[in-house]
């Protein structure tokens, strides 16, 4: 799908569902992120959708700012829907519908109009002077360049996101997304949406790192998997006792690097990677039996409550209203 047309998605859904809309809202919308809200005569529901370079052929990625795993069974059900260009407004009208449903709300009337088909380019450039189209075809370029160009040589005076990235890591970045095609293609898509593009990143940014340029560390997919990387660390601190290590295991066996393994999750980058010293035996510091390497940066932290922020947002606005906007004393409480 060309930027444009979902461009026209987008225009369609914020058309509908505006800022003051009684049951669903389009807080924000982009290209690439839309943020909503459902609106209950209780609370406010933020909801969040994802939209990936390979959109539609990748269907918008779901999540809601709520532990409740009933409206994670909501979001869950949208992976079965697959309409072809008009994909996201239809993910759109089967949250709201069973949004809904869940909250013993009437259907709103509203939903009936995403079926609606996207106005064709003719019918829309009718509606403006030219001078608005001039805008409007300026707009869809800019659009178009974030959204597309990544397939074809940068215009002038613009970044690429391949650009310091040398040929060899190139063609190893064009063969995982042609392998991720064809994946999906045979219906065999292994790991998440979210992870593979994090991870695409990723690997983009270390192929574009002057340490990584430098030689201070090679990365290799292992079996061309994303989700399992084996990275050499080739140099360490001269003044450190590794570094002598290393020489006198480069005399005995002819090896001077430390090899570690990276497996990551589908739910990275929430979940960090396991690591594990696959050579040679270090022992002592973060490095446990086998290889195992535990350091608070590998380990999951805690995430922050959306209900415990907003008992703390009510509880600091509630002293500020006592006490004015200052910082009473500690003895205060």
């Amino acid at each position: 799908m060309s930027g444009s047309a979902l461009k026209q998605e987008l225009k369609l859904l914020e058309s509908i569902f505006h800022q003051k809309h009684e049951r669903f809202r389009i807080v924000s919308g982009s290209l690439d992120e839309i943020s909503c809200q459902f609106v209950t005569q209780e609370q406010i529901l933020v909801i969040h959708c994802n939209i990936t370079e390979s959109y539609p052929m990748v269907p918008p990625i779901w999540f809601v700012e709520s532990e409740d795993p009933n409206l994670a069974a909501v979001l869950e059900r949208l992976a079965d829907i697959k309409k072809g260009s008009t994909l996201l407004l239809q993910h759109f009208k089967r949250i709201i519908s069973d949004l809904c449903k869940l909250y013993n709300l009437p259907q709103h009337p509203d939903v009936e109009m995403l079926d609606q088909p996207l106005p064709t380019e003719q019918s829309t450039r009718d509606d403006v002077t030219s001078e608005e189209e001039d805008e409007e075809m300026a707009e869809d370029n800019e659009d178009l360049d974030h959204y597309e160009m990544k397939e074809e040589e940068p215009a002038e005076g613009k970044k690429s996101e391949d650009e310091g990235i040398g040929k060899e890591n190139l063609a190893i970045l064009e063969k995982i997304k042609k392998n991720q095609r064809q994946d999906y293609l045979n219906g065999a898509v292994s790991g998440s949406v979210q992870a593979t593009d994090r991870l695409m990143k990723e690997l983009r940014d270390i192929y574009r790192s002057e340490s990584f340029k430098a030689g201070n560390y090679a990365v290799e997919l292992v079996n061309d998997s994303l989700y399992d990387w084996n990275v050499k660390i080739l140099k360490v601190d001269q003044d450190s006792a590794l570094h002598n290590d290393l020489q006198i295991l480069r005399e005995k066996e002819g090896v001077d690097f430390i090899l570690l393994n990276f497996s990551f999750k589908d739910n990275f980058p929430f979940d960090p990677p396991f690591v594990r010293v696959v050579s040679p035996v270090l022992s002592g510091g973060y490095v446990l039996g086998g290889g195992a390497i535990c350091m608070e940066l590998l380990t999951k932290q805690s995430q922050y409550s959306l209900t415990r922020a907003q008992q703390s947002y009510k509880s600091l606005v509630q002293i500020h209203e006592k006490n004015g906007w200052y910082t009473p004393p500690k003895e205060d409480g």
